[in-house]
């Protein structure tokens, strides 16, 4: 079996993509759909055991695929990082800004080094990977870049480190998208709801309750698939998107929207998902609603 991508099968031939977080979730669907349409894919993340495997999968696939363990934290590996890449592979076309994480707490509840570590995780790595990028190899050859947000439009009760992380993001892609604009650099980025991905089964206690009733609280009645998200991804890296910069994309079933006065229906989902990632498994929280 093979990605079945609704994009054409040589979209990225020739191309080199860093996709950040490319070892589990969404990060590894994306890379997987690029090396399906003949990207170049360079996995970047802190656990190498993790990228070898999703680099193993590509390659058993018939993709290419490499990967690099780096904290993206951490300006001088960065730098180093991004160097490497260019050394091995040639101008950088592509960046997914995908590595992420966080933790369930009320803001009174966190601390300084819970905050920081979070903002630094979801935010500054971002931007120093960007710039990096830009800096090195974009700003001669133009590029996409294409930034993970989350939804976090009225706020993120529960989550406000990482609200306030991703509200920052969404802030910098305007400006990059702006001062990158003369380079021929376009920066984008998606913000998704809730999807069915490997990162609902690392939360415990009351939070991991609540997650198989989400899909309630979604106007289309399910929840979304990695695939859903990656198919975002690639549209706003690929040519089709040329003239699309400085813009976020929702992908949440328009869960963000709405209000309290307007309450949901509680009608059986009639929308179909799009779930076209060969390896894709469903979070073991959600499996005991099949």
């Amino acid at each position: 079996m093979a990605f079945d991508s609704i994009f054409k099968a040589d979209l990225f031939q020739g191309r080199t993509v860093i996709v950040t977080g490319g070892g589990s979730g969404i990060g590894r669907c994306t890379a997987h759909e690029l090396a399906a349409l003949g990207a170049r894919v360079i996995l970047v993340g802190r656990k190498p055991d993790k990228l070898q495997k999703v680099a193993a999968e590509i390659a058993e696939d018939g993709g290419n695929a490499h990967w690099q363990a780096c904290d993206i934290r951490d300006e001088e590996a960065v730098k180093a990082l991004v160097g490497q890449t260019l050394k091995d592979h040639g101008p950088i076309h592509g960046l997914v800004n995908n590595a992420g994480g966080q933790y369930p707490s009320p803001l009174a509840a966190i601390n300084q080094k819970g905050f920081e570590t979070v903002l630094r995780t979801n935010l500054v790595g971002g931007f120093l990977m960007a710039r990096e990028v830009f800096n090195q190899s974009m700003a001669k050859h133009g590029g996409a870049i294409v930034n993970m947000l989350a939804d976090m439009w009225g706020g993120m009760p529960g989550m406000g480190h990482s609200g306030a992380a991703r509200s920052g993001m969404d802030n910098f892609t305007k400006t990059a998208a702006v001062e990158w604009g003369c380079a021929g650099v376009r920066v984008n980025a998606v913000a998704p709801g809730w999807i069915a991905s490997s990162g609902m089964d690392t939360y415990e206690g009351a939070f991991k309750a609540v997650i198989p009733t989400l899909r309630e609280h979604v106007p289309l009645k399910r929840i979304g698939t990695e695939s859903e998200v990656s198919a975002a991804i690639v549209f706003l890296l690929s040519p089709a998107a040329a003239f699309i910069s400085g813009s976020t994309l929702r992908i949440d079933g328009a869960a963000s929207l709405g209000s309290r006065a307007w309450p949901l229906h509680k009608a059986q989902p009639t929308s179909e998902p799009f779930n076209g990632f060969h390896r894709a498994y469903l979070p073991d929280v959600l499996k005991a609603e099949q």
